[in-house]
């Protein structure tokens, strides 16, 4: 039997599948529960990376491969194709060349420096040669990027749905930690990329998780209660228990009682709509009895996931308004919406689009799944070629807006904070657009046709293969703490409990497990160190 195995590096994680060449069917899937570099997002994962060195970035991801294509339960003598998909910087790493072009602006500070970009257009390599020891025998193909803004997950997106095959103006939006997007319009493509952050992938929510086995993806209002929806082993959502929100009460038990796990961004998303539609959220937080939505199985939502969701819900309303700016169109010109990812699939569109997911003129929301691992998938069947991708992206014609310099952005997420995290109405949502001179957005967008195009994130599972999930996908980053009183501040401020200590010799060494650890935007080890002591860039992956 010959194999091939699909891959996709995500900012959130890495998911991959094992196909038989021959048969062309799926024999395994497997799915790490989190990224093994420190951080929530790609920035904070470029951020490590340059700290740490790119280097170390490189060997925790491929450490990370290895051990996931271990986890197929194949023979990985036979695998003789690999292909694997993601944002510019993932595969950067994965392949250990330089990553101070994307992480830095300025050509002028590229040149002070020494930085000269990599060759980007994609390239076909021994699995040895990477580092990819599981699987000796075979190839690993790289698909292109077109700019080092606009990576190979991009033109997955773009391809896989379809939208520059159509004669319309249409936005389609990978959503996910690092959201990709793009603009079309007369066969011209802007693109952008907002940082939502982990929420809507169900990070950094106390209670969330991955979609995968067991997690509570959706919500639907029925009578007095809400109906739980929770994905079974095939990734499919069924439906579970229906609770009062308010106390979390069983009122009716489902096919999925007991079963779930947590919750991914796409359940807190639901959570949220049927609260603001049923008053359980409001401007001033959660109005039950102990402030915290009740879902099924014990999981709850607090008001701090409802600011970490709401924060990356306005990146992803401020990117795509911004893109219409920087095209010369608005809300009611974009009739089409595409959504790719995880969570632009198993969300209810409709929800989605209540409370700004979606931009409001969308009378047509088209749903996809996984399209990075769909394009991995054909390039490892043949059914797509690497030639025919360069062409591809020779020929795309994109317009990238960098929203981190954008002032359209910067007033437009001000307004989205203001209404998630400061208690503003969202009555005063348009006359804080206008004080920027931005048009006004319907605030009550009407419900769009919805068509759902897979009914899994990851394509052709059956109850009896299921998914394959590693908990944990991180190492150990270990250093001695020189002057470290052993007082356990930093331990037990870790708010991810990521951190630990231990008497080694004559001194204390701290061991971050690199996948919990929250990375450069926290800090907290090293900023709440009584004695200063504490240097997380002077950790390095140990045991």
């Amino acid at each position: 039997m010959r194999y091939g195995i699909a891959l996709d590096i995500g900012t959130s994680g890495f998911r991959c599948q094992a196909l038989d060449l021959d048969t062309k069917e799926t024999v395994a899937t497997a799915i790490t529960a989190r990224h093994p570099i420190p951080g929530m997002n790609v920035i904070d994962h470029v951020n490590f990376a340059i700290r740490s060195g790119a280097d170390v970035g490189n060997r925790l991801i491929l450490a990370t491969v290895n051990n996931l294509f271990g986890m197929l339960g194949v023979d990985l003598d036979k695998v003789e194709t690999v292909a694997v998909c993601g944002n510019p910087f993932q595969l950067s790493l994965f392949q250990n060349i330089e990553i101070r072009d994307l992480a830095y602006a300025g050509k002028s500070m590229l040149r002070d420096l020494g930085v000269v970009s990599p060759d980007r257009s994609g390239n076909v390599l021994e699995a040895m040669e990477l580092g990819l020891f599981s699987v000796p025998n075979a190839k690993v193909i790289i698909p292109p990027a077109v700019t080092h803004e606009i990576g190979a997950d991009a033109i997955a997106m773009l391809l896989v749905t379809g939208v520059l095959d159509k004669n319309e103006t249409a936005i389609v939006v990978d959503y996910g930690t690092n959201a990709e997007m793009a603009l079309v319009k007369d066969g011209e493509v802007f693109t952008g990329s907002a940082a939502a952050g982990p929420a809507l992938e169900g990070q950094q929510i106390e209670r969330g998780m991955l979609a995968s086995t067991g997690a509570l993806s959706d919500v639907d209002p029925d009578g007095e209660g809400w109906v739980c929806h929770v994905l079974d082993p095939t990734l499919a959502p069924r439906a579970g228990d229906t609770v009062d929100p308010r106390t979390g009460d069983i009122i009716g038990k489902g096919e999925m009682h007991g079963k779930a796990r947590g919750i991914t961004g796409t359940g807190v998303v639901a959570a949220l709509s049927c609260g603001i539609d049923d008053g359980v959220v409001g401007t001033m937080g959660i109005d039950t009895p102990d402030g915290m939505i009740h879902l099924q199985d014990g999981i709850k939502i607090s008001r701090r996931d409802v600011d970490e969701a709401g924060k990356a819900i306005g990146a992803l309303r401020t990117g795509f308004l911004t893109l219409m700016l920087e095209a010369g169109v608005w809300v009611d010109d974009v009739k089409t919406a595409y959504m790719s990812g995880a969570s632009g699939l198993y969300v209810d569109a409709n929800k989605a689009k209540s409370i700004g997911m979606v931009t409001p003129g969308a009378e047509r929301i088209i749903q996809f799944g996984n399209t990075s691992i769909v394009l991995a998938r054909r390039l490892v069947l043949g059914e797509t070629t690497l030639e025919e991708l360069r062409t591809f992206a020779e020929k795309l014609l994109a317009k990238h807006c960098m929203f981190a310099t954008s002032e359209d952005f910067k007033n437009i997420y001000s307004v989205e904070l203001s209404y998630w995290c400061y208690g503003m109405p969202m009555s005063e949502y348009n006359n804080m657009l206008d004080i920027s001179g931005i048009p006004p957005i319907p605030l009550e967008p009407s419900k769009a046709e919805v068509e759902r195009m897979v009914i899994r994130d990851l394509p052709d599972i059956d109850e009896d293969r299921g998914v394959t999930i590693m908990e944990a996908p991180g190492v150990l980053l270990t250093g001695q703490i020189d002057g470290c009183t052993y007082c356990g501040i930093c331990r037990d401020r870790c708010p991810e409990t990521a951190l630990m200590l231990s008497e080694e010799g004559d001194g204390i060494v701290a061991h971050v497990r690199s996948d919990l650890c929250a990375g450069t935007a926290c800090r907290r080890c090293e900023n709440d160190c009584p004695e200063k002591v504490f240097s997380f860039d002077s950790l390095r992956i140990g045991s």
